[in-house]
């Protein structure tokens, strides 16, 4: 199909959760001509929807982009994969759909930093607004959206004895971590239906894709943006083998992520002058911290051995125990098959002087070298533990002008001093909560890093021998005012109008969790003020327009 050009009111850059949610929010009025494009295919391929298929959906070209980091010092120079969500539906096809919003001191964090309207308690009536929560409505929960939250649909002996080790190391029992403080252990909620994985396509995209003034293109990727005048008018695009232009009359509006975004605005000439001077791309507008202010969530994988307990490892191990979880999935959508990656959670401090819960816990029945290898021969369980609120800093550049040369990403994982300190901190309380009563039944043994790990300097190596991504990179193209922002408070690209950024990028600081869901709620604050906006903008011609007399002076 051709495509036409001068015709649509936005254009939406990645269909991914931001963009899902957008085009369902800016095409429910049937004036506005939206097109939203993704680089990736559509999402029907089986893996996508089956609980545990993100083991074959990371790394695999047709839902994952497959960035790699460069080497990284702090990690002992090694570099890690880095996935991303190349899919209708985006990261949320491809992710560990835990349902986390972060604490609401994140939130207050960014308004107290010079973002109004971004507090926690602006922020709560949005979430409540898209959800469709299993228990249903309350003051902290929404009925009737479409992001369903619903209860895992299994639980296992070793991690409920953890979840008890937990609670005897200081850490309660919780059973809701969205309240505003994840403070404590429990079971993560998730992002399914009826143990099928719900990503932001079925959530958004497809009740709506009837709409006439909707256009959904996959396969379509964004080389740069068109400026006239100074304006983001349009898009330069790669679709069939061609390029191709697209012109906004209103908006376009990127949700590429937080690589995607500010490597497209890099390649348009926006950016940090340095950089494309030297790549010869010209400076359109000069952004110095475009790309740069990346944080992430750096994993640290603490693998136990145990016995007289089931996991992963031994189910999963044997012919007769992988068709036991196929026809458990098959008739009860229920079983290993309908987990996500991982299922306990907690959420704690790594020293009490800590303000609030700094460590976040992923505990999973099962084991492995790293992802996409087999998992272990012998029963274990894994504590991965991160730090929530990283200060080591990164950045996210491009090679060249062609969208076609993957970027540059340098995490800078542990490069700040404060970042080591947490590492040491939080293996130290693995092995306290390992040690408790409650799991000396199972006769835990540290598999990695090793109880030869044992001084300061130790466990900091231990760090950077077993860190690796927890999949939520955040801040390359940062809300504020300061020298180093990106986009304002309504999301608009400072210096460039008529472009706006609706993605994980904007955070100025990374939300405390898991960041899907947090990518969602900025989207939707983002709907309602590109919305508000044109409304301004039809009002104010109204007013302008020869013969119309305002209200006020009549």
């Amino acid at each position: 199909m051709p495509l036409p050009a001068d015709c649509y009111d936005y254009l939406i850059v990645g269909a991914g959760p931001a963009g899902c949610l957008l085009a369902n929010r800016l095409s429910a009025d049937p004036a506005n001509r939206v097109l939203l494009l993704e680089a990736g295919g559509p999402d029907n391929y089986p893996w996508i929807h089956i609980p545990v298929g993100y083991l074959y959906c990371i790394g695999n070209p047709r839902t994952d982009w497959c960035f790699d980091t460069e080497a990284v010092p702090g990690l002992h120079g090694r570099s890690l994969k880095y996935p991303r969500g190349r899919v209708l539906g985006g990261s949320s096809s491809i992710n560990g759909m835990i349902y986390m919003r972060g604490q609401a001191a994140d939130y207050d964090g960014w308004a107290a930093a010079g973002s109004p309207g971004w507090g926690w308690q602006d922020m709560l009536p949005l979430f409540r607004q898209m959800e469709n929560h299993y228990a249903g409505a309350s003051a902290l929960h929404g009925a009737g959206g479409e992001w369903r939250v619903e209860q895992q649909r299994l639980s296992w002996s070793i991690l409920d004895a953890f979840r008890e080790a937990a609670a005897q190391s200081g850490i309660p029992s919780v059973d809701d971590f969205n309240g505003g403080d994840n403070a404590g252990c429990g079971y993560f909620q998730v992002n399914q239906r009826r143990g099928v994985r719900w990503n932001a396509s079925k959530a958004f995209l497809r009740p709506i894709m009837a709409r006439p003034n909707l256009t959904v293109l996959t396969g379509v990727e964004a080389q740069r943006l068109i400026l006239q005048g100074g304006r983001a008018s349009g898009l330069l695009v790669d679709w069939q083998g061609a390029r191709r232009e697209l012109h906004a009359r209103r908006e376009v509006i990127l949700c590429a992520g937080s690589i995607g975004s500010p490597t497209l605005l890099q390649r348009s000439g926006i950016g940090p002058r340095e950089l494309l001077e030297r790549l010869g791309i010209g400076v359109h507008h000069a952004l110095p911290g475009g790309g740069g202010n990346l944080q992430d969530h750096l994993q640290l994988r603490l693998i136990y051995r145990i016995s007289g307990a089931p996991t992963l490892n031994r189910i999963a191990g044997s012919l007769w125990g992988k068709l036991g979880m196929g026809v458990e999935y098959l008739l009860r959508r229920s079983g290993p098959l309908s987990m996500a990656p991982s299922q306990l959670g907690a959420f704690a401090k790594s020293d009490p002087g800590q303000a609030r819960a700094n460590l976040q816990y992923h505990v999973q029945p099962l084991s492995l070298e790293r992802f996409g290898e087999p998992l272990h021969a012998f029963p274990a369980f894994t504590a991965s533990v991160c730090d929530l609120r990283p200060h080591s800093r990164g950045s996210v550049t491009i090679r060249s002008a062609e969208a076609r040369d993957k970027p540059l990403i340098q995490p800078n994982y542990l490069s700040d001093p404060r970042d080591l300190k947490v590492a040491a901190d939080a293996i130290r309380l693995t092995r306290r909560i390992v040690a408790a009563p409650a799991l000396a039944r199972f006769r835990p043994e540290e598999y990695k890093p090793g109880a030869d790990y044992q001084s300061e300097e130790d466990l900091q190596r231990a760090a950077g021998e077993i860190g690796t991504t927890i999949f939520h990179p955040a801040g390359t193209c940062a809300m504020g005012e300061g020298a180093q922002a990106v986009v304002d408070s309504r999301l608009r690209v400072h210096g460039v109008p008529g472009l706006r950024i609706a993605d994980a990028s904007i955070m100025p600081t990374l939300t405390s969790g898991n960041s899907c869901s947090p990518v969602l709620v900025i989207a939707e604050k983002a709907a309602q003020m590109i919305l508000a906006d044109a409304a301004a903008r039809h009002s104010s011609v109204v007013a302008a327009a020869p013969g119309v007399v305002s209200a006020g002076t009549a």
